[in-house]
């Protein structure tokens, strides 16, 4: 991503926006989490809203929520008319209703933002320095059904929010391969699964994934009532020597392998070689970061990457295409669908060489 030449002044602003940006930040989920941007919407009717009027709405002190406003004036959150009352601008609108938004603003505060304090020495140590800020594990993996809770679901809505949205569309793919017993590898909370089965009458599932996230997604399968289609199996993709059992006719991998090393890519889909036949396909479904037709949506991947240094392993990032292709064809596996799903995901449809 590149940007066209500006003038220095306008380098500098951006250089303090940059260098002020965590207060800009906190600033946006105070305001939100404190009612203010939604109270002065509501009430956007009236031509703004007064600071006095919001404390006494809300409940709020008015000397700490006139900091805030005054903030979110100098960032574009809102504005001041010259009767001294506030109103929403359009990026202040987006940050408290916009869906994407509020998944990545929850995402970053509740899961990343204290980690990342500790980015420089992850990158020095290539491990995930900023994870002692949840808890004392290897990877963020390791701990995710033992997260407080406000941090497991911003991590959950984050990691669904980018992924749920394409299964429908995947599944076209994956019943024209006519499966009957499909590997679900890191299996999450089982929501591919779960559509799976809810969609096919015939399809039996074994999930592959660590102790914690198997179980919640075994649980959540049963609840629905497919018990007697699902299995499970712990696996630890980092061991030396991670393997499958035989008999799976397709095996699926949804925003799975960017979590791990490109060395550990390659010993993984290795490990899924071993156990297919030259019929059996390997559907890799990803969110590819030169795969993206804006740039925001590559900005968000980048910035995801960092959240992979800091805190989830230290070692894996959100891939290109182009190097990701090569870690298949180094597994021993080839090609042959590259498909596009939604607006931010590409599918490799890849078998046996």
């Amino acid at each position: 991503m590149t940007k066209k030449s500006i003038k220095a002044i306008e380098a500098l602003e951006e250089a303090q926006r940059i260098a002020l940006a965590p207060f800009v930040f906190q600033t946006a989920v105070s305001l939100r989490k404190l009612g203010v941007f939604s109270y002065i919407f509501d009430n956007r009717d009236k031509d703004g809203v007064s600071l006095l009027e919001i404390s006494e709405a809300q409940e709020i002190p008015e000397y700490g929520l006139g900091v805030l406003l005054e903030m979110a004036e100098s960032a574009g959150l809102v504005i001041k008319t010259d009767a001294k009352k506030y109103e929403l601008t359009k990026t202040g609108y987006f940050l408290n209703y916009d869906k994407t938004v509020n998944v990545n603003i929850n995402f970053t505060n509740d899961v990343c933002y204290k980690g990342l304090f500790h980015l420089k020495d992850a990158v020095i140590n290539q491990k995930p320095e900023g994870l002692k800020e949840l808890g004392s594990w290897t990877t963020i993996y390791e701990g995710l059904s033992q997260l407080p809770p406000q941090v497991q679901q911003s991590w959950f809505e984050f990691d669904h929010h980018y992924s749920d949205g394409i299964f429908t569309e995947a599944l076209k793919t994956v019943f024209s391969k006519k499966p009957t017993h499909i590997y679900d590898i890191g299996g999450n909370t089982g929501k591919f699964a779960l559509q799976c089965l809810s969609s096919s009458e015939t399809i039996s599932i074994t999930i592959y994934d660590l102790p914690g996230q198997l179980n919640k997604a075994l649980q959540n399968v049963r609840d629905a009532g497919f018990g007697s289609r699902i299995q499970g199996k712990e696996i630890d993709w980092l061991a030396e020597d991670p393997q499958l059992e035989k008999g799976a006719d397709l095996i699926w991998m949804s925003q799975f392998l960017d979590c791990f090393s490109e060395e550990e890519i390659v010993k993984i889909l290795k490990a899924c070689v071993t156990v297919m036949d030259e019929n059996t396909p390997l559907l890799i479904t990803e969110t590819f970061t030169d795969r993206q037709k804006f740039d925001n949506a590559q900005y968000v991947l980048e910035a995801t990457s960092l959240y992979f240094t800091a805190l989830a392993n230290g070692n894996s990032k959100m891939y290109t295409a182009t190097v990701f292709k090569k870690l298949v064809e180094k597994a021993g596996l080839k090609i042959e669908e590259d498909l596009k799903l939604g607006e931010y995901h590409t599918m490799l449809v890849c078998k046996k060489k």
